[in-house]
């Protein structure tokens, strides 16, 4: 087969990531359930990137040898613009917050410690494959926002929480990334 100038092929349109997804937290990945954090705006941005480190060998000639490259850590996260502020929305964005229920408002307190139970068990992204009726799921572990709030309100438009939520190792797995790709299988046609 010749060379091709695009990559466009028979499989393109079966392979498109569409839309901005839904984001999850503590989403059940056996059942595939959990609690839908609302409206975002502006999309969503999944980072997962190797800090890699290349070992220099006296006498060669190049900064990269195969075979010489090492992962020192992982710099995971899921950023997003929460377009409903609630309650949840709020606290998750502060993350080191604890929230208490009054009999007229839920009070948000922030504290000068991360709680156990600031951290997420996992936060997800569920978005639309053009090629699939399953989800493809991207979940981030230990998920915690640690560049606090801002909130900016204006005339004829709508506030909304910048947060980026960072995957942390779990002491018990410190040598498994704080995230997984969920892919589906592609549709087999008889």
């Amino acid at each position: 087969m010749p060379l091709q100038f695009t990559g466009f092929n028979a499989n393109t349109a079966e392979n498109l990531l569409l839309d901005a997804g839904a984001l999850y937290k503590n989403l059940d990945e056996t059942l595939m359930t959990g609690t839908l954090i609302g409206a975002t705006q502006g999309g969503n941005t999944f980072t997962a990137k190797p800090n890699m480190r290349n070992i220099p060998i006296d006498g060669v000639k190049s900064t990269r040898v195969k075979g010489l490259n090492v992962i020192d850590s992982w710099e995971v996260s899921l950023a997003t613009n929460l377009l409903e502020v609630t309650k949840d929305t709020l606290a998750m964005a502060l993350g080191a917050v604890t929230v208490t229920s009054g009999t007229t408002h839920d009070e948000i307190t922030a504290n000068n410690y991360i709680l156990e139970t600031n951290y997420l068990e996992n936060i997800a992204f569920v978005g639309k494959l053009s090629g699939s009726d399953d989800p493809v799921v991207i979940i981030i572990y230990n998920a915690l926002s640690t560049e606090g709030l801002s909130l900016n309100m204006q005339d004829a438009s709508e506030g909304k929480i910048p947060a980026t939520f960072y995957g942390h190792l779990d002491s018990t797995e410190l040598d498994t990334p704080p995230f997984k790709i969920l892919y589906p299988k592609p549709v087999v046609t008889p």
